[in-house]
């Protein structure tokens, strides 16, 4: 039967730290099994997963993962850094991977990144001022009403 499955969690990579990037952060983890899913399947949910949190500049391209083909990931365009930011990574698991398990149907996957996207939302340029140690919790307090979406 078809079935979706959802989480958030914090993850941690050997990032070298910069504006963008830090070594853990949270991401939004999701797949799905159905008949009949494809890349299109895939790149509608992100297309009204941003659209709903109001990031409407998104755009996908090809990349290699080793459990996933085809896979791409997912830019979204910082205004006030005036480039696109990778905001997420996906595809349909291999049937060699989900095989084994008793799966026949396709798997749509992705892990997107929770941190970027507020960057994006919020016009903020600095992924530190988001999370992590240099966070200026003023700032934070003093953030203006967050969009309706997100409450």
């Amino acid at each position: 039967t078809p079935r979706k499955f959802f989480s958030i969690n914090k993850v941690f990579r050997n990032e070298a730290i910069d504006r963008t990037h830090l070594p853990e952060f949270h991401q939004i983890e999701g797949f799905v099994v159905a008949d009949n899913l494809n890349l299109r399947h895939l790149m509608g949910v992100f297309t009204n997963f941003y659209g709903q949190l109001g990031i409407s500049k998104i755009r996908f391209k090809p990349v290699f993962n080793p459990y996933t083909e085809p896979s791409m990931e997912i830019f979204g365009y910082h205004d006030s850094l005036a480039k696109w930011v990778e905001i997420g990574n996906s595809g349909i698991f291999r049937p060699e991977t989900t095989a084994p398990l008793g799966i026949k149907q396709n798997v749509i996957a992705w892990g997107l990144a929770l941190e970027r996207a507020a960057m994006i939302l919020f016009g903020v340029d600095d992924i530190r001022k988001v999370v992590g140690a240099s966070t200026d919790l003023q700032w934070i307090r003093d953030f203006p009403e967050l969009p309706e979406v997100l409450r």
